[in-house]
This record gives C-alpha cells, sequence and structure tokens, in this order.
C-alpha cells in the first residue's frame, strides 16, 4: 500500500491535454508510492485534451467551465482524504515532494499547510526560495506560493477556493483565510513544485490586474489588514524589507524591475 494513500492530488485541466499526462506521471512516481489522484476536466473544448483525457488511469471529474477556484473546489469534493494537493496540468511534483511536504504536518497537528522551493523550467529556468512564513509578509506578498500540501479540515475551515478570484491571486486568497483563521503554515527546505513557465500563464497574466486584485484581497480580508501595526511587530521581516513592503507592495502595481530586484534581495534564488 502507497504511504501516501492519505493523500489526493487535484490535477485541474482547461485545455492542457499535451501536458497533463506528465502532471499525472509525475504524482505516479512519487517515493513512497502515488497518491490518489482525480483530474478535473474544467469544460475544456481541445479536441487533444479530450483525448488525453480518455487516456488516463485515473479517475476524470468533468464539469462545465467555472474556472480554476471552482475546479479544485470539485477535486477537493470528490474524494475524502485527510490530505490534499492541487497541482495544476501544466506542472509537476519532483520525486520526493510528498515525502517533504508530510514531514511538518505530521510533526504538528497545528500546522495545516506546508510548502516548499519552486524550481521552473520550460521558457525560464532558476528556482524561487520564499523567506519564512509570517502573517505580516503575506499581507504583501505572496510567498508562499501556489502549491502546498493542506488538510483537508482548513479547506472546509475556509470554506474552499473563492471562484471571484478567477483570474488569479486564488491560492494567495486560499492562504490568508487559513491564516486567519489562526491555521499555521510550514516551509520545508527542498524544491517540492516544478513550475512550468510558458507564454501567458495565469500566475504572470495577474501580475497585469495587481490593482484590482490585490484590492479584492485587501477588502476581503480587511479585519486581517486592518491588523497590519501588530502583525508588523511580530514579524521576522527587518526593517528594510517592511519598508519595502509598505511603500512598494502596497495597493499599487509593482515595475517589474522593482520586483525582481526585491526578490533577488530577500528570497533565495
Amino acid at each position: 500500500m502507497s504511504e501516501h494513500a492519505d493523500v489526493t492530488a487535484v490535477v485541474p485541466c482547461f485545455n492542457y491535454g499535451r501536458w497533463v499526462g506528465e502532471a499525472v506521471d509525475s504524482l505516479l512516481a512519487q517515493e513512497g508510492g502515488a497518491p490518489q489522484i482525480v483530474v478535473v476536466d474544467d469544460g475544456s473544448t481541445d479536441v487533444d485534451t479530450l483525448r488525453a483525457l480518455e487516456r488516463l488511469s485515473v479517475p476524470v471529474v468533468r464539469q462545465a467551465n467555472a474556472g480554476l477556484s471552482a475546479a479544485r473546489n470539485a477535486g477537493y469534493a470528490s474524494t475524502d482524504t485527510p490530505l490534499v494537493i492541487a497541482l495544476d496540468a501544466d506542472d509537476r511534483l519532483p520525486p520526493g515532494a510528498l515525502r517533504a511536504l508530510k514531514a511538518p504536518l505530521a510533526a504538528d497537528p497545528a500546522v495545516g499547510f506546508s510548502y516548499g522551493i519552486t524550481r521552473f523550467f520550460g521558457d525560464w529556468h532558476g528556482d524561487m526560495g520564499f523567506p519564512g512564513l509570517d502573517v505580516y509578509r503575506m499581507l504583501y506578498r505572496h510567498v508562499v506560493g501556489p502549491v502546498g500540501l493542506t488538510r483537508r479540515a482548513l479547506w472546509e475551515d475556509v470554506g474552499g477556493y473563492d471562484p471571484a478570484f478567477r483570474t488569479g491571486y486564488e491560492d494567495w486568497d486560499f492562504w490568508l483565510g487559513a491564516l486567519e483563521r489562526g491555521w499555521r503554515g510550514a516551509k520545508v527546505d527542498e524544491v517540492t513544485f516544478l513550475y512550468r513557465r510558458h507564454g501567458e500563464s495565469m500566475v504572470f497574466g495577474a501580475r497585469r490586474q495587481y490593482r484590482r486584485l490585490y484590492g479584492m484581497l485587501r477588502s476581503k480580508h480587511a479585519a486581517l489588514y486592518a491588523r497590519r501595526a501588530e502583525l508588523a511587530r511580530a514579524s521576522e521581516a527587518g526593517f528594510a524589507e517592511r519598508q519595502i513592503y509598505r511603500y512598494f507592495w502596497g495597493p499599487r502595481p509593482v515595475p517589474a524591475w522593482m520586483e525582481q530586484a526585491a526578490y533577488r534581495l530577500f528570497f533565495r534564488r
């Protein structure tokens, strides 16, 4: 029996037939055995994608196109394992990812989610690490990343992914909701996510909508943002980092050169 039988991997797919097989294969190749896997077809219209989904050896849940948040929620709802990880159909997990991500959750029941280092492949290569997680940092920057292993109880407590964030930041909103409710996250110092950089992927497209999407975050989590002075005092972020968050990564959009410089300064590359 797989040591990851208590994990479901949810793979949302919309017209990504050319890559969904690679995503599923990366889950089947996990050290210690494969997790349960469910692919959610979010109303794909591409014939090649529909054929690719038919060839998969794992369950496929089909729904009318409703966006990434709704697809992830459908995947969560279709199974009952205590742990869940969402992996988009164009990405992969490295072989040891689930073992690494499960360790902090097994060690501490108060930890609701875990995440690690992101490694880019495809049109761009490099590693993206993040500083230590604290609530203050999360008010200004998404320092967790899009993929983490979560407890099902956390997903239920948060109310799932919010379909209102259809064009981006649905994961940032989800993690903020978890922190708002007192859940803790843990970072592991291993590469646990392989992010395919290609064309106009969702996360990079969301940068052009930064003002609107970030405004939605601040409005939805207004009570948490109102505590930013208190949270800053408890934060591990140093003075210079706090000033960058406050003045450059607040409600205003950030020039790309400034964001890249700040990443080099504060995030391990």
